[in-house]
């Protein structure tokens, strides 16, 4: 049989019928023709994988450039609401669609540029993504996304498209944040939070390759204790719980009250629980990925995804919002991402029955788990400290996952 020819970019055959080969990058290029193939580049291939990581910095603006900046997102989202009351009325939600119905007028009306219209033309049809039922409307100075072509980094300034042209502006960030910004790749979200200007910076941050492991650390996450590994150490949730209670009279005393004052307090401690409670979160992950990565094992967590969902009807009314108030999730997403940069391999295993098997023996039966703390067997009279034993099941399933084992098939 012939070898067929290819060619990046043209059409081409050679005994076939004729193809469109696409560029997709330096891994393979697939031809389709009679019979599939694919081609591997004969130079070598470097993959590497990247963490999409987002940096936040704060913007230093002048009096003037507030004004400049506060007028772009107000002539931008005005122009979102104007392209959401078309995409509504008419049907037309797709960006290529709307794009070629609504681009020239824009253009011509407003004082937006090429780049930002198609940004709020996409923002709009992104919108719509979820369900087309109900109308999208956007707030006055929502954000807005830049990329490249009218946004551009420095190394303690940034360069950024207004109505008013373009201006610098200085902006101050942490040495972690300007790390990650040596990565920066693709958009940034330019937002308003509390009269202050936020760049939210898309940063593709190199993986770390995952190393080998001898063992495995199990990690119980729970309420009362955030988590617990098989090694016994506990991270309590004890002070989380107590900021969640203080701030929770405070805001009833505050609402209760409904003076000028208090809703100048209630403004101020908008936010600052969830702040303190991502800050612990971010502590308790990096701790223990630094222990697995420091003893060359493992991690394995249970995966409760839908976890609330198949709980809260269970839960008494005093208990719903110390539950709802659980950011497992968070916890459990900060480990992984923690975990990938350091290169060590995260396992996620079925939570069922962790908390009432025996460690030791493997009998599981409800009346084992005595109370909140307190786990005995009753088969073969094993104590221990619940959450450890529920971490030590949870090491024990994730020492046993197999890895899959990928064949590739060579061309003879």
């Amino acid at each position: 049989m012939e070898t067929p020819c290819f060619s990046l970019g043209r059409n081409c055959g050679s005994g076939f019928r004729k193809v469109q080969v696409m560029d997709i990058g330096p891994y393979t290029v697939r031809l389709r023709s009679k019979t599939s193939y694919i081609f591997k580049q004969l130079k070598e291939t470097t993959y590497i994988k990247v963490v999409k990581l987002t940096a936040k910095i704060k913007l230093n603006p002048t009096a003037e450039q507030v004004k400049m900046l506060l007028t772009t997102l107000e002539e931008a989202n005005a122009v979102c609401n104007d392209l959401s009351a078309y995409a509504f009325d008419k049907k037309v939600f797709r960006q290529f669609d709307l794009h070629k119905a609504k681009y020239h007028p824009v253009k011509e009306t407003t004082r937006l540029s090429a780049q930002v219209i198609i940004r709020c033309i996409s923002k709009v049809s992104d919108a719509y993504k979820l369900d087309k039922e109900i109308q999208r409307a956007f707030r006055r100075y929502g954000a807005i996304a830049y990329d490249s072509r009218i946004l551009s980094y420095k190394s303690d300034s940034v360069s950024v498209w207004t109505v008013e042209g373009r201006q610098k502006i200085p902006f101050r960030a942490g040495e972690h944040q300007k790390r990650m910004l040596k990565h920066q790749k693709g958009e940034s979200d330019l937002v308003y939070v509390k009269g202050k200007f936020y760049l939210l910076a898309t940063c593709d941050i190199p993986d770390t390759e995952e190393e080998t492991f001898s063992d495995v650390l199990g990690v119980d996450l729970g309420i009362v204790n955030l988590a617990t590994d098989s090694d016994g150490q506990t991270f309590s949730g004890e002070q989380v719980e107590k900021v969640r209670q203080r701030h929770a009279r405070l805001k009833a005393g505050l609402q209760s009250c409904g003076t000028k004052s208090a809703k100048r307090h209630l403004k101020k401690l908008s936010g600052m629980q969830k702040r303190f409670q991502k800050d612990v979160n971010h502590c308790i992950s990096k701790r223990l990925v630094l222990k697995a990565k420091g003893t060359q094992r493992a991690i394995a967590m249970e995966d409760l995804t839908h976890m609330r969902k198949r709980t809260e009807k269970r839960l008494r009314k005093a208990q719903r919002s110390k539950h709802s108030n659980w950011s497992f999730f968070q916890l459990r997403s900060f480990i992984a991402y923690k975990a990938r940069q350091q290169g060590v391999t995260v396992r996620l295993v079925n939570p069922a029955y962790t908390s009432q098997r025996c460690h030791c023996c493997g009998h599981t039966e409800k009346a084992n788990r005595k109370s909140q703390s307190v786990f005995a067997c009753v088969e073969c009279g094993h104590t221990a400290n619940a959450d450890q034993n529920g971490a030590l099941n949870i090491k024990l399933l994730g020492a046993a996952i197999n890895q899959p084992i990928v064949s590739i098939r060579l061309a003879g």
